[in-house]
């Protein structure tokens, strides 16, 4: 998706040749036209999988999330990296290892929200080495519900998690995919290399 691309290269930052700063617009401070045009992309490109449920992670995932639920249609939900008081105690749990913050979360959500019904798209922003995913479609898998696919806003091409989950059969539609960012070059399947 050029639009997203052209954004990453105007406000990226590359750190240590392996982290993508992409706080300016996505996961810190968040653009919502550009979401609202993530979200497009996405539905056209799952518009025949019958979505009925977006599912995201907590924290960077969720305004994603949800304006792609808005344009499906359907609510949005997140895996929690914490419970609290407030808190469904008969939940669906896995563990996530974060490639970004380099430790390993336990992740739940409620039984109330997901369910074998429901018709799953999972979504996050980033995908490195596929951790993220694998234990949010563990969550899927645990539900009983239909994983219709993964939509990845920035895919790191160069870590292989995408390679790994496509290799499995499932449909996984990242709008930006880089292959490579060493000495803060951004370079993009797009690019043709």
């Amino acid at each position: 998706m050029k639009l997203l691309e052209d954004r990453i290269r105007r406000e990226g930052i590359v750190k240590d040749g392996e982290i993508l700063r992409v706080d300016s617009f996505l996961n810190h401070q968040m653009d919502p036209a550009l979401f609202r045009e993530m979200a497009k992309e996405w539905h056209r490109r799952f518009a025949d999988a019958g979505v009925t449920k977006i599912l995201t992670i907590e924290a960077s995932g969720i305004g994603l999330a949800c304006i792609t639920a808005e344009e499906f249609g359907c609510r949005a939900v997140f895996a929690k990296k914490s419970s609290g008081r407030n808190m469904d105690s008969d939940v669906y749990s896995t563990k996530i290892v974060s490639f970004t913050k380099g430790k390993e979360f336990d992740v739940i959500v409620s039984k109330r929200f997901l369910g074998p019904e429901d018709r799953v798209l999972i979504l996050d922003d980033f995908l490195a080495n596929g951790c993220a995913l694998e234990g949010l479609m563990d969550l899927v898998r645990q539900s009983g519900a239909t994983l219709c696919g993964c939509g990845i806003a920035i895919e790191k091409g160069f870590q292989g998690g995408g390679a790994k989950i496509r290799a499995r059969g499932i449909q996984l539609e990242s709008l930006a995919i880089l292959l490579d960012m060493e000495g803060g070059e951004l370079v993009f399947e797009e690019d043709g290399r």
